[in-house]
């Protein structure tokens, strides 16, 4: 593994300050906690940022903004819908909007660019002929994603998602891995060098993102309040937890709890309507996004936490942000027995057999009526997000990989002088 490095190494000491240009398709910033983090941790170190993303649809409105010093370009962008077709449209309109924007910005010594999808290496290979360096920040394993969300098989658009994958390793100076599993496929599969590979992990914002006073009103007049937090999409396993739920009600004949579900996605109006059927309604509680202090009250209130992604190709080797939400809030939890998901919250959870919802469902009656066990799970999971799982390691790990980009190079700003110095007068 790469060794750590300063950020005065980062800018290049006291000269002219360096300037990177991160480019984000899924999601809006700031509302991408992970990209805002690098974007903070890069201009404290001394960098210049400018960032191109879409526009949020209730947040993260203005085409052009400049937040906490962070330049932010965004552009409108319509989520994929009708299949294969539907993607090429956002893709299309993703990948015009970011090269428009990317000439306004200028030259930048690091174009970092933010998978998914696994495109954005076009408009970095365009930045890198004029002397940028590329970072891939591989957010998703997108072959895994594709087949773990569409259960096609590995069909022609599998087989053209890993030739996409293979293009953004070439690309790529340096890569960006949110976890161990990660950086081994981009050893392994992409064909990277050890020394080019960095780890660095997603972490909340423990300063921003701390518990509150529980609020016992949020049970609805239970004993207990469950909580989910997340996305909710194909892959999300929204559909396990409910399941699992009507088990717990009647196989374990549990029905003093309330359940709370706090996230929006795909397969949002999906959930709700699963939960009817189910015979949930009146015990389970659809949020949809919600301000993060709502979100602290729900998570400080909650008895246990649910992460019932199931095994599939991806979830196996992602860590899920939710694990660690749960964790800096020091709430104890339930999960699929995943590799990455032991790596994370270690006996900070408890780990039912992959997939299975009778095994889930018991396990969240035995954590209701541990209340000891509870606490000493909610306890060491804040240790562990506090410490080595915190977000100051990852600072380290993301300055280091930049100035392993940028290595002895001039900043931007000096190569622009001595081109300009080179010019004859007029």
């Amino acid at each position: 593994m790469p060794g750590d490095a300063s950020s005065s190494a980062a800018v290049g000491g006291d000269g002219p300050a360096r300037r990177a240009l991160i480019l984000v398709e899924n999601l809006s910033v700031p509302f991408d906690r992970r990209v805002w983090q690098e974007c903070t941790t890069l201009r404290d170190a001394g960098w210049t940022v400018d960032v191109i993303c879409p526009l949020g649809s209730k947040r993260d409105t203005e085409r052009e903004v400049v937040i906490d010093g962070v330049r932010i370009h965004r552009y409108p962008l319509h989520a994929a819908t009708g299949g294969p077709a539907g993607y090429l449209r956002e893709y299309g309109s993703a990948l015009w909007h970011t090269a428009r924007l990317a000439r306004q910005v200028g030259p930048v010594d690091v174009v970092h660019a933010c998978n998914p999808p696994d495109l954005l290496f076009l408009p970095a290979l365009w930045l890198k002929r004029r002397g940028a360096r590329f970072v891939f920040d591989q957010h998703d394993l997108v072959p895994e994603l594709y087949l773990s969300r569409f259960d096609r098989g590995e069909d022609l658009l599998y087989r053209a998602v890993c030739a996409l994958e293979r293009l953004t390793y070439r690309a790529a100076d340096i890569v960006l891995a949110t976890n161990e599993s990660y950086r081994d496929v981009a050893l392994r599969r992409g064909g990277k060098r050890p020394e080019d590979v960095f780890v660095v992990r997603s972490a909340p914002d423990t300063d921003r993102f701390q518990p509150v006073p529980p609020e016992p009103e949020l049970k609805r007049g239970k004993p207990h309040l469950l909580c989910y937090l997340g996305v909710m999409g194909p892959q999300d396993g929204v559909d396990y937890a409910l399941r699992s739920l009507a088990k717990l009600r009647d196989e374990f004949g549990r029905t003093d709890w309330h359940a709370v579900f706090v996230g929006g996605g795909d397969t949002f109006d999906a959930m709700v309507e699963l939960s009817g059927r189910l015979g949930l309604s009146e015990q389970v509680q659809f949020t949809g996004r919600v301000p993060d202090a709502d979100l602290a009250r729900y998570l400080s209130t909650a008895d246990v936490c649910l992460s019932p992604d199931p095994r599939n190709p991806l979830n196996d080797v992602s860590t899920m942000n939710k694990v660690l939400e749960y964790m800096v809030m020091g709430r104890p939890m339930v999960s699929f027995d995943l590799r990455e998901a032991r790596v994370s919250a270690g006996d900070a959870a408890v780990y039912a057999p992959a997939n299975d919802e009778s095994g889930f469902a018991g396990l969240i009656a035995q954590l209701l009526d541990d209340p000891d066990k509870r606490a000493w799970m909610g306890k060491l999971g804040q240790e562990r997000v506090n410490g080595p799982l915190s977000w100051r390691n990852s600072q380290r790990a993301l300055l280091a990989a930049y100035a392993a980009a940028c290595g002895d190079r001039a900043p931007v700003a000096a190569r622009g002088r001595k081109r300009a110095g080179r010019r004859p007068l007029r």
